[in-house]
């Protein structure tokens, strides 16, 4: 009995993905972009390695034999190690390492690869490229606010409109005093209440009032257990979560609710002083949100969320919202963990693929690929010629290649039809005899035509092919 020959997969694991020129060149001019905004803005460029120290990432630490929740890990040396799950944690992790010889602040942007081992979904993946920016060693709120200021430059210079984004901006001391207030200090009602807030987008305000009480029934007929707050609770909350926009009116309007709770009123000094300094910076693509409760971990004040407003469509060819891509804020204890230094911090983190993913779907960036000149064989013992043709294109900085394969000419021009190729040079014996060359211009005559039989066919189509002599090609080319 024949053993069966094992074939592996050619299918990807879900939440990766292969990518091919177009999205890498939109991927290359994005960073292109960034770069010039970083070292305008002033920002340090910096590198940390692609694993850490599971402990040292902090937000996910080994509870069991092996750590497996939200990172990709494995045991060196009876020490876990993981793929860095962002790029916050191997910053703060460097700071602390060289804390007497960066300056304080130090402003630094990273460009890297995160893995996360999570659910993956439209445009969110397990393995992305992410673009950081942070301030280390400041508490002054000019740096979260001009944060602000810098992201939107970058999405307007994606080519977004203004009013296809809008940034976000709450404070963390706010829902955290909120529930001081409310003498929710379980543990578990506080993580309830913070989540039924967090959905106020997806089930509305009636559905956070649900979720706050004793539950709710969603479509499917699946129930999520409540917070179990009592009414007068619920009702500061709701209160709470319908002021928006950074309004004087509604400034008194949270003082209202805080009762003079001491991180709500801090919470609200803040954003008074960081609504200022967007006055200064005539910045005004911004709303006040107080659902945002980002970074539950470790964010200690002011945060903030970039969101595009546009729908996209999704691998299931349905239109959805797209929302996040990308946020940040302030993280005063960060540095502490390694040691314990005081080090308050700030900074906003862009996964660049997903960015890419909704970019890609609006067409906001025309890139130009670099398709070779192909100069087809016609036979090997004219490659001496070809390879002159060759020299003289790539010392102009032209692209060209030499056809590799061992097709026939019909062949040789599919391929330059597949690769995009705008022109292919068609030297035989008649050119080769009088030191000319054909070009036949593909963009003219864009299909190749499936019933090309011999040299004659192509010598008819004078429209899209001329032959010049040798010295005339680079001129040609360039017209």
């Amino acid at each position: 009995m024949n053993k069966k020959t094992f074939k592996p997969s050619s299918e990807l694991p879900a939440g990766f993905a292969d990518r091919q020129e177009e999205e890498l060149l939109i991927r290359d001019f994005l960073i292109l972009n960034i770069k010039k905004i970083m070292s305008k803005y002033g920002f340090q460029y910096l590198e940390t390695p692609s694993f850490e120290y599971t402990d040292s990432i902090g937000k996910f630490l080994p509870d069991k034999e092996r750590p497996s929740e939200g990172v990709f890990s494995f045991e060196d040396e009876k020490k876990w190690l993981s793929l860095r799950y962002d790029l916050t944690a191997p910053l703060a992790r460097y700071s602390a390492k060289n804390f007497d010889s960066i300056p304080r602040p130090f402003k630094r942007y990273q460009l890297g690869t995160v893995w996360r081992n999570e659910k993956p979904g439209p445009g969110r993946f397990r393995e992305f490229l992410q673009f950081d920016a942070d301030y280390i060693g400041t508490s002054n709120l000019f740096a979260d606010s001009e944060l602000c200021f810098l992201i939107s430059e970058i999405l307007t210079s994606c080519g977004l409109e203004k009013n296809e984004f809008i940034i976000k901006v709450s404070n963390r001391k706010l829902t955290k005093g909120l529930l001081e207030q409310l003498n929710i200090n379980e543990e578990q009602k506080q993580s309830i209440t913070l989540r039924a807030i967090d959905k106020l987008d997806r089930v509305g305000i009636e559905g956070v009032r649900y979720l706050l009480a004793e539950g709710r029934k969603d479509k499917s007929g699946d129930f999520t257990k409540g917070a179990e707050l009592k009414d007068n609770q619920i009702t500061k909350i709701i209160d709470f979560l319908n002021i928006k926009k950074l309004s004087e009116n509604n400034f008194e309007k949270i003082k209202a609710i805080a009762n003079n709770n001491e991180k709500m009123m801090a919470g609200i000094n803040e954003l008074i002083l960081i609504k200022k300094y967007f006055s200064l910076f005539n910045f005004e693509n911004y709303n006040f949100d107080t659902t945002l409760v980002r970074g539950l971990e470790y964010y200690t004040g002011p945060i903030f969320e970039a969101n595009l407003t546009f729908k996209v469509t999704n691998n299931k060819g349905q239109e959805i919202e797209f929302g996040s891509i990308g946020g940040g804020g302030r993280y005063d204890d960060l540095v502490k963990r390694f040691n314990n230094q005081d080090c308050p911090s700030t900074g906003i983190s862009v996964g660049l693929d997903r960015l890419i993913y909704a970019i890609i779907q609006k067409n906001k960036i025309k890139v130009e690929k670099n398709c070779p000149i192909l100069i087809c064989v016609f036979d090997e013992k004219y490659m001496d010629y070809y390879i002159k043709i060759l020299n003289l294109l790539r010392f102009e900085n032209i692209s060209a290649e030499i056809y590799s394969g061992n097709s026939n000419i019909k062949s040789q021009l599919k391929y330059a039809d597949k690769r995009g190729c705008k022109f292919v040079i068609l030297c035989g014996d008649d050119e080769i005899a009088k030191n000319l060359i054909t070009i036949k211009n593909l963009s003219i005559g864009k299909k190749v035509s499936e019933d090309l039989k011999d040299r004659d066919d192509w010598k008819q189509s004078v429209e899209v092919q001329k032959t010049i002599p040798f010295d005339q090609l680079i001129s040609e080319i360039k017209k």
